[in-house]
C-alpha cells in the first residue's frame, strides 16, 4: 500500500514539475507575442523571423506589408506570425 501511494505522489510531482517548467512559460510567451502583434501599427519597425528589418506600411487581419531597404520599392506581404520583434515608431 505504501509503495502504491509513493508512486502516485511521484507521478503527480513529475507532472506538476513539467507543467511549471515547460507549459506555463510557453503560454506566457505566446500571450506576450499576441499582445505585441495586436499593438502593431503602421510605421513600426519590425524584425522578421528570417532576420530582415523593415517598416510596416499596411496591416490587414492576418497579414502585413513590410517595406525593406531604403529604395522604397521592396514591399513584401507576409503573415503577422513572421514578425518576432517590434520597435514602435514614436519611441
Amino acid at each position: 500500500m505504501d509503495s502504491v501511494l509513493f508512486w502516485v505522489v511521484y507521478v503527480v510531482l513529475i507532472v506538476a514539475m513539467m507543467y511549471f517548467i515547460a507549459v506555463r512559460p510557453q503560454k506566457k510567451q505566446r500571450k506576450q507575442m499576441e499582445a505585441l502583434l495586436a499593438s502593431l501599427e503602421i510605421g513600426d519597425s519590425v524584425l522578421t523571423s528570417s532576420g530582415f528589418y523593415g517598416v510596416v506600411i499596411d496591416i490587414t487581419e492576418d497579414t502585413v506589408i513590410v517595406e525593406f531597404g531604403s529604395n522604397k520599392n521592396c514591399r513584401i506581404p507576409m503573415q503577422k506570425s513572421a514578425i518576432v520583434e517590434v520597435e514602435k515608431a514614436n519611441a
